[in-house]
């Protein structure tokens, strides 16, 4: 599989699981269960993550950034304004013109505002950012994102921290089959199982935090995600059998005695 590369709008990932950075006890914790998730696309609230002041205590100075492709993302942004703002912080800041971008619709459920999302995808990408949007699971709005000129679409698998797993696959199967770029789940994983069913219907990536970082043991759950979105993509390859009502034989009957 080290041939198996993502690639986003020119740029080229070795791993097909990116992870967040929130909600661990340390700094220290945090650099342990990233590598032990071989990951090498680490995402990064601006809004919540001291990125801009270099004279503090930072996630960054635990980050090889030879190693590692930093992606801002805008969570914690409830308007297309704040969305914009968080995202050109981080390019000022040195961090990077590739954001992940969040509008949040709603406190309680953290969906996305679908309308702001798409307002700030056109605002960004008219000044050059390549924008990686977080969206529910609606074919509908994913193809608008990929017509203005997002290279990715993160979907939803259900509610960010959750763990619920992908509710509905369904939407998932028919973004993956309309949308010509990247899909990568985004939010609502619980476990490896959750992510090696993501890869084995064909997506792209899987992006994760609460699922690694919730765990009692974050370490080992990274390194557990790692297999099984290696798995999966490994799986979705090689293609499965067809599923059936009855039995067939495993074993030959020709010849038998």
């Amino acid at each position: 599989m080290s041939d198996d590369r993502l690639t986003i709008a020119g740029r080229e990932f070795r791993s097909r699981l990116w992870v967040g950075t929130g909600k661990y006890k340390d700094f220290v914790e945090t650099k342990k269960a990233i590598e032990a998730s071989g990951a090498d696309v680490v995402t990064v609230a601006v809004r919540r993550v001291n990125v801009t002041d270099r004279n503090s205590e930072n996630l960054l100075d635990y980050l090889d950034p030879k190693q590692y492709t930093i992606l801002p993302n805008t969570a914690g942004c409830y308007t297309v304004e704040d969305a914009v703002r968080y995202a050109r912080l981080a390019r000022a800041a040195g961090v990077s013109d590739l954001v992940k971008l969040e509008v949040i619709g709603d406190e309680r459920t953290l969906f996305p505002d679908t309308a702001g999302l798409i307002e700030a995808a056109r605002i960004l990408i008219k000044e050059g950012f390549v924008v990686l949007p977080y969206t529910n699971d609606d074919p509908i709005v994913a193809q608008k994102l990929v017509d203005i000129g997002c290279p990715a679409v993160m979907p939803l698998a259900a509610p960010i921290g959750s763990g619920l797993g992908i509710r509905n696959p369904y939407n998932l199967k028919i973004i993956l089959e309309t949308v010509h770029v990247p899909v990568i789940v985004d939010a609502g994983v619980g476990t490896a199982s959750d992510a090696a069913l993501a890869m084995e219907y064909g997506a792209d990536a899987v992006l994760m935090n609460t699922a690694i970082a919730g765990a009692k043991e974050p370490v080992a759950m990274a390194e557990a995600m790692k297999y099984a979105v290696e798995a999966g993509r490994l799986a979705y390859k090689a293609g499965r059998i067809p599923r059936k009502l009855y039995a067939t034989a495993s074993s030959p009957i020709e010849g038998m005695l």
